[in-house]
């Protein structure tokens, strides 16, 4: 009976670091796409369009201290694991007042303790952030991170909750951005 009362209450605090500030739990391969509208692959209606879609990789937590440690604040990241994450516009689209064009691009980020900038470029197909340019930029942003308020996010994750707005939300280890986009 103590071993099944263990065993069910270290799988109840699994389950709810997995829906940390309302991520759901990943899937198994490392590899994930984020659609807006929200699950749009899974979801789909017809005659339906996505608006975005963010192509990228899930780095685990795994006990690291991740933002300032693993992945160090003022530098240029990835924006997750393996190749840059990229992320796609199906139509114009508008972030901060600049004006985005459809298309492809990669999403780099430089995470910092209070705020990250959020980067668009138009270097597509490369493995990390190590041959960066910053000439090749398309637009810069500036977003508040703040702290995560439950249990820590144990993979990276990106996601547009579920409405009308589109806001691509970031979260890791004990850390949240938010980006409004408007079409």
């Amino acid at each position: 009976m103590k071993k099944t009362t263990l065993i069910y209450c270290l799988l109840s605090l699994c389950a709810l670091g997995a829906y940390a500030q309302g991520f759901r739990a990943v899937d198994k391969s490392s590899l994930d796409y984020a659609y807006f509208p929200d699950n749009f692959a899974h979801d789909r209606k017809d005659g339906e369009k996505a608006l975005v879609r963010v192509t990228y990789s899930r780095p685990a937590k795994n006990g690291r201290e991740v933002f300032g440690k693993l992945i160090p604040y003022g530098k240029v990241w990835r924006t997750g694991a393996n190749e840059n994450a990229e992320i796609k516009f199906y139509q114009d689209a508008t972030i901060q007042g600049k004006k985005v064009k459809a298309g492809t691009y990669s999403l780099f980020t430089i995470p910092g303790e209070n705020e990250w900038t959020i980067i668009l470029n138009s270097d597509l197909d490369y493995w990390g952030a190590f041959k960066y340019k910053e000439a090749n930029d398309v637009a810069r942003f500036t977003v508040p991170a703040k702290k995560s308020t439950e249990a820590p996010i144990e993979h990276f994750s990106i996601q547009f909750p579920k409405g009308t707005d589109a806001i691509m939300r970031m979260g890791w280890d004990n850390t949240i951005v938010e980006v409004p986009i408007t079409f």
